[in-house]
């Protein structure tokens, strides 16, 4: 029995193909995995804030040494991160908006990335915290930045993997709806191509 965190960041819930996608995968998932817990978080219809000068502080205050303010400033914060920690397997579905994240995910990550909680300072330098957690992330793009010159402008993948891997979330696998921009025939060729992924994904 596993627990799956299931995250959307798409800002429209009608013709989202990475919420499309990634609900298909979690049907799929809780069909083969019946005991399996689904946490979902939207954080289009339920967004976390983004950072202020006050909650930076509140973060970098020692639990014990904080005052009233500060401890409900850091409770969402809190909770986010216990949601990340508790969670198995994490499903990520992340649009590219102008060549990255929607800011909802950034702000997200922003609440997650705690030194002292899902990561830490070493003598060797910063080292994650989270291990043993398998992340799908499903993205859809309106051009193709998988290869050739356009992969340049990705920033979404690897600011993905770069983050989640200092957090210690380093299994982590992206299934791409590429080139949606360019007509219905590119749209069912990407989606085609991502549920036959997830098809793989599932009986893996």
């Amino acid at each position: 029995m596993a627990n799956v965190l299931y995250i959307n960041s798409s800002v429209r819930n009608a013709g989202s193909l990475s919420r499309q996608l990634s609900a298909e995968f979690i049907a799929k998932w809780q069909a083969a995995n019946p005991a399996d817990t689904v946490i979902e978080r939207d954080l289009a219809s339920n967004p976390v804030p983004h950072l202020t000068e006050q909650m930076m502080g509140a973060f970098f205050t020692p639990a014990d040494a904080r005052n009233a303010e500060q401890a409900q400033t850091v409770k969402l914060s809190d909770a986010l991160v216990d949601e990340l920690i508790a969670a198995d397997v994490i499903v990520i579905g992340a649009p590219m908006y102008n060549f990255s994240v929607p800011s909802s995910l950034k702000a997200w990550i922003d609440h997650v990335a705690r030194v002292g909680r899902t990561f830490q300072y070493t003598a060797n330098g910063p080292q994650g915290l989270l291990k043993d957690k398998k992340v799908y992330v499903f993205t859809a793009s309106g051009g193709a930045y998988s290869e050739g010159a356009a992969a340049a402008f990705d920033h979404l993948t690897t600011f993905l993997r770069t983050v989640l891997g200092f957090i210690g979330l380093t299994d982590v696998q992206f299934i791409r709806a590429e080139g949606v921009a360019m007509g219905e025939q590119a749209v069912a060729a990407a989606v085609a191509k991502s549920r036959k992924s997830i098809e793989e994904l599932i009986a893996a």
